[in-house]
């Protein structure tokens, strides 16, 4: 695209972005079980009004838009309380759970630097199954990521693998309430024992949970403490744009106190402009999502969000229930909340995402490690539950179909990848092989069962490298 000599109408601008849509999944249909938290059309026209209505408000500044500080500490003290944080506990919104994970890993080291210079290559210990944000924050900040097995069986990290991976150089302990790959919650209390013991910090990963499983517990549901209740436990992420039901992008990072928050705060007087103050990554940042978040905690209150979780939950343990009597799927672990996962010894499951995308449901794939195996995650909202029924009926439908269908040589799939890590030119080789899974070009593939069999395929290294290089290529 070139900015064109003479500005197009309202009109025709409008109708070519909606054109854009044509090829996205209808998520509001309730067929994509992922990446979208759909509270229904009033509280969603409520958060929309709202975001709109600070659109163009600048939180870099509060002295400027004191609405903005406002909005920020309304929100953060109401999640702070949910999660029965103390009156010393203080926190900031985000725009997101990377943001608020990488604001996490960021205090911790530099709480370190200053008051442990003899560590110069930190590390945090985290279970196998936190999100790959953590990772992306060691990435970019130069602390080692030390990860700890889990129970393939309940798909939990073991507190006490946790306290043999410490070293000296450990600056940060992580676990999830719940992770998001299965659903389950690590156990909190006992690393958070671990913490206390050997004096450090400890942050749970509740991006996904905090909302939902706070409300469930509310409910009379058994759920196991993963807040500040905890000992130990200094630092929490919780999205909002998930089980909040807020607009994108607003997180929720939350410390103890302000005695290890001032860790995250940067500020600069050193050149010619203004003087710069962020609590968190971003300087310059609409108001939009602060105005949501704020709108909608206010539009569901407490019963809404009871109402939504109650229905929500009885949707999942449905889902559940029928996927665990369908021949050939199972459930991993012991789901906390609503999101989890299913695997299959009897066919592809890859194939059988695609053939239910087919009919317009998406499914998200996800690869096999040495402890669990490849799997389809499931994460169930409001925008959802009404199609419970549905996807059992159409996954039943297309389990059969897969069991029918020719399955993808695995074992030649393989065959090719081993050859592929053995040849002198390994870059022709799996320039080779990323032409015939696909992944190659500017357009979307169509389907993913052969790519993500190439992919699992890969040892992980090779893996992240395929897929930098295809979106290296994917974006002009």
């Amino acid at each position: 695209m070139n900015i064109p000599g003479q500005g197009l109408s309202k009109e025709e601008i409008l109708n070519r972005l909606q054109a854009f849509k044509s090829r996205d999944m209808d998520w509001k249909a309730g067929k994509v079980w992922c990446y979208v938290y759909n509270p229904g059309e009033d509280p969603a026209a409520v958060t929309r009004e709202a975001y709109l209505a600070f659109l163009t408000e600048n939180a870099l500044d509060p002295s400027v838009f004191p609405s903005m500080l406002k909005l920020e500490t309304d929100v953060v003290r109401a999640v702070i309380h949910l999660l029965r944080g103390d009156s010393n506990a203080v926190g900031h919104l985000t725009t997101g759970g990377t943001e608020s994970i990488m604001l996490a890993v960021k205090t911790a080291r530099d709480k370190t630097r200053a008051e442990n210079p003899e560590i110069t290559q930190p590390e945090m210990v985290l279970p196998r199954t936190a999100h790959a944000a953590f990772h992306k924050a060691a990435h970019y900040l130069s602390v080692k990521p030390v990860l700890v097995d889990i129970d393939p069986k309940t798909v939990k990290v073991r507190a006490e693998d946790m306290g043999a991976a410490i070293t000296p150089s450990t600056i940060l302990l992580v676990a999830s309430a719940p992770n998001y790959s299965q659903g389950v919650i690590d156990p909190i209390a006992e690393i958070g024992k671990t913490a206390q013991e050997k004096n450090l910090l400890f942050h749970v990963d509740a991006c996904v949970g905090g909302p939902h499983l706070s409300f469930m517990r509310k409910l009379g549901y058994d759920v196991p403490d993963f807040d500040f209740t905890v000992p130990g436990v200094t630092s929490i992420s919780t999205d909002l744009h998930k089980y909040g039901y807020a607009a994108k992008g607003c997180s929720v990072v939350m410390y103890r106190s302000k005695d290890i928050r001032k860790y995250q705060i940067f500020a600069c007087t050193d050149t010619t402009g203004y003087t710069l103050i962020n609590p968190t990554v971003l300087s310059s940042k609409t108001g939009g999502p602060m105005a949501g978040a704020w709108a909608i905690l206010n539009f569901l209150g407490e019963e809404g969000y009871k109402k939504i979780i109650k229905e929500v939950q009885e949707a999942t343990k449905k889902l559940i229930d029928g996927i665990n009597g369908m021949d050939g799927l199972q459930v991993l672990g012991e789901p906390a909340m609503c999101m989890f996962s299913f695997k299959s010894d009897v066919i592809n499951v890859y194939q059988l995402a695609d053939e239910m995308s087919k009919r317009g449901w998406y499914i998200q794939g996800q690869f096999s490690t040495a402890l669990t195996p490849r799997n389809l995650h499931l994460s169930v909202n409001q925008g959802t539950v009404h199609n419970a029924d549905a996807l059992l009926t159409d996954l039943r439908e297309c389990v059969e179909i897969v069991k029918r269908s020719t399955p993808i040589d695995s074992d030649a799939i393989r065959a090719l990848v081993s050859a592929a890590l053995q040849t002198p030119d390994s870059e022709a080789a799996f320039g080779q092989l990323a032409a015939r899974a696909g992944l190659t070009g500017t357009e979307l593939p169509s389907e993913m069962a052969f790519i993500n069999e190439v992919l699992d395929a890969l040892p992980d290294e090779l893996c992240n490298v395929f897929l930098v290089n295809y979106f290296n290529d994917l974006y002009v």
